[in-house]
C-alpha cells in the first residue's frame, strides 16, 4: 500500500523564522539544527535538505530580516509627500524602528558581528544598504542618499542601547540639522530600483 506523501509547503520559512526566533533569545550559537528542528517541528533530516550546512541555514535566516526590514523602510519612503519635508520620513523611520522592533535591533546587532568576521554576512549588509540609499533617493540626492542612511540607521541604534528615553523631539531636531535643506529633492527612483 502507497502512503500518501505529506506535504509541507511553508517548511522552508517556518524554519527559518525558527532560526531568527532562538537568534534572538539565545545568540548565534544558540541556532543549532538541533534546537531549529526541535523549534519548527521539523525532522532532523529536512534541515539538511533543505540548509546543507549551519552557516547556510544562518546566512538565509539573515536574508530574511534584511528582506523583512527592508520592506517596512521602503514603505515608509514610499509614501506620497504631499508637499511633507522628505526629512520628515527620515524622523517616521527613526520613531518606527526606534519605538519597537527591539527583537530586530538584537538581530541585527547578531548580523553586525557575523559580518565583522565573514565576508558572506558583509556582502549581505551591503546589498541592504544599497536598497535602502535607493529608496532615500526617491527624496534625496543620491549623494545624500549613505549619509543619511547612516545617521538613521545610527539613531535607531542609539535608541536602543541607550538608558535614557527614547526622545522624538530630539530625534527630529538631529535629523533637522544633520540633513541640510539643499539635500532635499522630490526626483522620484523607479519603484523597480526601490525594491
Amino acid at each position: 500500500m502507497n502512503r500518501p506523501r505529506r506535504t509541507d509547503p511553508g517548511r522552508r520559512e517556518r524554519i527559518l523564522d525558527a532560526v531568527l526566533d532562538l537568534i534572538a533569545r539565545d545568540g548565534s550559537a544558540g541556532a543549532t539544527y538541533r534546537s531549529v528542528a526541535e523549534a519548527s517541528d521539523v525532522p532532523m533530516g529536512s534541515m539538511t535538505y533543505h540548509f546543507p550546512t549551519r552557516d547556510d541555514m544562518l546566512l538565509a535566516a539573515f536574508e530574511r530580516l534584511a528582506d523583512q526590514m527592508h520592506g517596512r523602510f521602503d514603505e515608509i519612503m514610499a509614501e506620497p509627500l504631499d508637499g511633507e519635508d522628505p526629512r520628515e520620513r527620515v524622523v517616521q523611520l527613526i520613531v518606527t524602528q526606534g519605538a519597537g522592533y527591539g527583537r530586530d535591533m538584537v538581530l541585527s546587532a547578531e548580523l553586525y558581528a557575523l559580518a565583522v568576521r565573514d565576508e558572506r554576512y558583509r556582502v549581505l549588509i551591503q546589498s541592504w544598504m544599497e536598497r535602502s540609499r535607493a529608496s532615500l533617493r526617491r527624496h534625496f540626492p543620491a549623494e545624500a542618499a549613505p549619509v543619511i542612511d547612516a545617521l538613521q540607521e545610527g539613531l535607531v541604534l542609539h535608541s536602543h542601547i541607550s538608558t535614557e528615553p527614547f526622545d522624538v523631539d530630539r530625534v527630529r531636531g538631529a535629523v533637522y540639522r544633520l540633513i541640510e535643506p539643499t539635500a532635499v529633492s522630490h526626483a522620484e527612483v523607479p519603484a523597480e530600483e526601490a525594491r
